[in-house]
């Protein structure tokens, strides 16, 4: 026991206001230290327990402030920083202050107590004391070379459930728990790359020590993401107490120090100073153009184009004129109505398909026709009222041709059908199964568009999807370990639906040309691409998987280079063409983006030269 001399802060904000000279009073108060009350794990041993500590104030926020204990334990497991909330409290101290404070230990959990991240801990209803001010502020913990070393491939992996009640907490080996070991406590990083761009949250996902040590780098600057690692090591920069630059992947930061914090999904070092950038000089790739003998198609999510969305439009032109070369076939994602985001009952999105195509024409581009179908009003996900389909965007100039076969509508199945030239669709543009329980949920889900066409002689059967989005999945690093992907299900059902329809087509022909592409929001590596492709000699070849490991991604989440985007070939297209395949990074490196999604394009030489298997 000792004597505490206390700021009655309830007082002071009974009267609404905050004296700079404020009324002291004595209490008894039990002391612990910040690593005591901390403890090693994910939840303080002495959550709802009155307590009292001291430790000098490191930073300060609007509704806080972080405390450090200048005499830490020797236990890596256990941090010595802790935050104190309370707005009034926040405007009593100053950085540097050494301070006494007794409160609550409370566990404050973002997005309320149902949601799956992790608390942080924290003392609530504080009273406090200053003791003295101007003291040296605790030595930063290095993260990296010369200091703790983080976890590289395991996020967390002896825990079932929750990892707040489950699984040994082990900072050495899992980032999860190494992470949770510093929150509230100063760090420092030297010689930071950034493996992500600048998002609209002021956020930067970074490696130290220019990467040494990281798993899988791609040529460009960030790291992939694996089967079984989803890179521990990266760490996100955030700008809740000062600003962070706008950087773009390969970018460098010679020494950064901030605050360890976790919010919505992710541990933050939240920067107590803004970072000095040195350019990595990334710029936007461009695809070659094709040769008179070869078709070039691809894929592009255009991300919720709408007649609003001003230079949208000629971004994304510019991006399929001079990026990608004017590819004779692209599949395209989330085309909004003509009324974009207003739910008014629209579902027509003519206006938005001429914008684009007047658009790429103004950007020196060829006249492109569409096709596609109309949704039923708020059926098929997406902002409501915007009503986001999938779409054909081709030209005809080059010796692509659209079979135009009438009937197709929101709720008509295509169906595959015998004719003397082998199968054909019933209807063309179609959509596939839409009337399948796997597009069913409350938001509604893009239902896939196949079309057929004829390339140079040869007959394509050509399926654009756009499937059931991550967003509802669990954290990589929250509470509730492995992550529930609770989405994938919806995915398999919808790959199957897919598959299904492609096998119906190589029934009748299984050296039919089939081409599966668009934003299928699963990984190569996934269970839902395993469904998708199938097997034998009714397999569907990811192109992806053709590229080198460091290369597969077509889209960067928190850092992390992932694979969302595919286009797949049925056997005979993989196996007697000549292709050539190309993501091009355009977008998802940099924080000025058109799309968060890379656009893809594959060149495919119909003449039949053979082409091996890699």
């Amino acid at each position: 026991m000792r004597l505490t001399i206390v700021c009655i802060l309830a007082g002071l904000l009974g009267m609404g206001a905050t004296p700079s000279n404020p009324t002291f009073g004595f209490s008894a108060e039990v002391s612990l230290a910040i690593h005591d009350i901390q403890g090693a794990g994910h939840r303080s041993p002495h959550a709802g327990q009155p307590v009292t500590a001291t430790g000098i104030v490191i930073a300060k926020s609007s509704n806080g402030f972080w405390i450090q204990d200048p005499e830490p334990d020797s236990d890596p497991a256990t941090s010595e920083g802790l935050f104190v909330f309370g707005t009034a409290a926040a405007g009593l101290v100053t950085v540097g202050d050494l301070v006494h404070v007794s409160g609550t230990v409370t566990e404050f959990r973002p997005g309320g107590s149902t949601s799956a991240n992790l608390t942080t801990t924290e003392l609530a209803s504080p009273v406090l004391a200053v003791e003295s001010h101007g003291n040296t502020l605790p030595a930063p913990t290095i993260i990296g070379t010369g200091g703790r070393i983080p976890p590289t491939t395991v996020i967390e992996d002896d825990a079932s459930g929750s990892v707040e009640t489950s699984g040994a907490f082990d900072p050495a080996t899992d980032g999860i728990d190494f992470y949770e070991s510093l929150e509230g406590m100063l760090v420092q990083i030297n010689n930071a790359v950034a493996v992500g761009p600048r998002n609209s949250f002021g956020e930067i996902p970074v490696l130290v020590d220019d990467g040494a040590g990281a798993s899988v780098r791609t040529p460009r600057g960030g790291i992939v993401i694996r089967p079984a690692d989803f890179n521990p090591e990266r760490i996100i920069l955030d700008d809740a107490l000062a600003v962070t630059p706008l950087a773009k992947v390969g970018d460098h930061f010679s020494t950064v120090i901030g605050v360890m914090d976790y919010s919505f999904g992710n541990f933050k070092l939240l920067v107590t100073s803004t970072p000095t950038l040195t350019d990595g000089d990334l710029t936007r790739e461009t695809t070659r153009v094709p040769a008179d003998y070869e078709i070039a198609a691809g894929t592009y999510n255009v991300e919720n184009l709408a007649p609003t969305s001003g230079v949208a439009f000629a971004r994304h032109a510019d991006i399929i004129v001079n990026h990608l070369r004017s590819p004779d076939l692209l599949a395209i994602e989330e085309i909004q109505d003509n009324s974009g985001p207003t739910n008014d009952g629209v579902t027509d999105a003519s206006v938005t398909w001429s914008m684009l195509i007047q658009a790429i024409q103004a950007a020196g581009g060829p006249l492109y026709q569409y096709r596609q179908i109309d949704p039923l009003n708020n059926q098929d996900g997406g902002v409501p009222g915007g009503n986001i389909r999938t779409g054909f965007l081709f030209r005809t100039d080059r010796g692509l041709e659209f079979i135009d076969r009438p009937g197709g509508d929101a709720t008509t199945p295509a169906t595959v059908v015998s004719s003397p030239s082998g199968p054909q669709l019933s209807i063309s543009p179609g959509r596939v199964d839409p009337g399948n329980t796997a597009w069913s949920s409350p938001e509604g889900v893009r239902k896939p568009l196949v079309g057929e066409f004829r390339a140079r002689g040869k007959k394509l059967f050509v399926i654009a999807n756009h499937w059931k989005s991550k967003t509802q999945d669990n954290p990589l690093f929250g509470r509730f370990q492995p992550p529930v992907r609770g989405t994938e299900a919806q995915r398999n059902a919808e790959a199957q639906a897919v598959r299904d329809f492609v096998s119906e087509i190589l029934a009748l022909d299984p050296n039919a040309n089939v081409i599966v592409l668009g934003d299928l929001n699963d990984f190569q590596f996934s269970d839902t691409l395993a469904t998708l492709k199938g097997s034998g000699d009714l397999e569907l070849h990811a192109l992806i998987e053709t590229l080198e490991e460091s290369e597969r991604y077509t889209y960067v989440f928190d850092g992390n280079s992932q694979v969302l985007d595919h286009i797949l070939f049925s056997d005979n297209l993989f196996t007697h063409f000549q292709f050539e395949y190309d993501v091009v990074h355009v977008n998802s490196e940099f924080p000025d983006q058109a799309s968060d999604h890379e656009p893809q394009v594959v060149r495919l030489d119909l003449r039949g030269r053979p082409s091996p298997k890699p």
